[in-house]
């Protein structure tokens, strides 16, 4: 299928509205039009409901949203790879949720670059559904990240557990309060098992959807929150931060996800290089 009818389709369902769409895309609504008309003619189905409001997906159009976002990467990943074939004797896709690459993937990434140079790198931050779908599409060729599921077809190795614990900037102890207690946003797991472990806490007055960049408002304004224990050991023993006695720690084990298919004989040494540096880390 062209892809230029999947790009298209999606800006329509991006803007609620062709004429949004030919704006953007800088070309005319005729343009567009036909292509979408195009684009049903093929699935046999329509994929929008127009009125004068704009266009709405209906529910083929729903089901095909997640195809023609899967039809793009897959496209540009195969761009990105024609790419770098001149220079490179191999591309190397990793995702992993932004949590888990400061202070571990990153650092490997590093010794990656350093040790097999011969190889291209992409690095990407996601959320698990969307890195086990890219895994499935084959735009991905490394996960890390916790609790996954197992589709057929991937492969899950146990990495290491990760331990969030609550640490505090304040010099003296004091009595926590919503008003200098921040909520950093881990992800669904951490959403659920905090409001659990602290109902009087679900509704801080400062949410932070940014994971590690959130270490550096605690560290400059004297307040409080949770963090993986490997990003703030240093700034503990540092004196920086005092972990908080008496408060509970939510542990997530991560694991290393990536298709069953990669067995050549080049794959083994970046993964057992992505073992190492997950032991350390345990």
């Amino acid at each position: 299928m062209d892809i230029t009818l999947a790009r298209t389709f999606l800006m329509v369902a991006e803007t609620g509205s062709f004429i949004d769409a030919a704006r953007k895309m800088n070309v005319t609504q005729s343009t567009v039009s036909a292509r979408i008309k195009g684009l049903e003619h093929q699935l046999g189905r329509p994929l929008f409901e127009r009125s004068k409001a704009g266009a709405e997906l209906t529910g083929a159009g729903h089901q095909f949203q997640k195809h023609a976002l899967a039809l793009v990467r897959v496209w540009q990943h195969a761009q990105l790879e024609v790419s770098l074939s001149d220079q490179h004797r191999d591309h190397l896709a990793i995702g992993a949720p932004v949590s888990l690459w400061d202070g571990f993937l990153l650092r490997w990434v590093t010794w990656l670059r350093s040790n097999i140079m011969d190889i291209a790198v992409s690095a990407s931050a996601g959320m698990s559904h969307v890195l086990t779908q890219r895994l499935l599409e084959g735009t991905l060729d490394i996960a890390v990240m916790y609790r996954p599921v197992q589709p057929p077809g991937l492969a899950i190795e146990h990495l290491f557990d990760e331990e969030f614990v609550m640490v505090s900037s304040q010099r003296t102890p004091t009595r926590r309060t919503s008003s200098d207690y921040v909520f950093v946003d881990w992800g669904p797991d951490f959403r659920q098992d905090h409001a659990a472990a602290y109902p009087r806490l679900t509704n801080p007055g400062l949410n932070l959807d940014i994971g590690p960049v959130g270490l550096d408002y605690v560290l400059e304004n004297g307040a409080s929150g949770y963090f993986p224990e490997r990003l703030v050991a240093r700034h503990v023993a540092r004196g920086r931060l005092r972990r908080l006695v008496r408060t509970r720690k939510f542990v997530y084990p991560v694991y290393m996800v990536y298709p069953e298919t990669r067995d050549d004989e080049a794959f083994e040494p970046i993964l057992a290089s992505l073992r190492r540096q997950a032991a350390r880390i345990a």
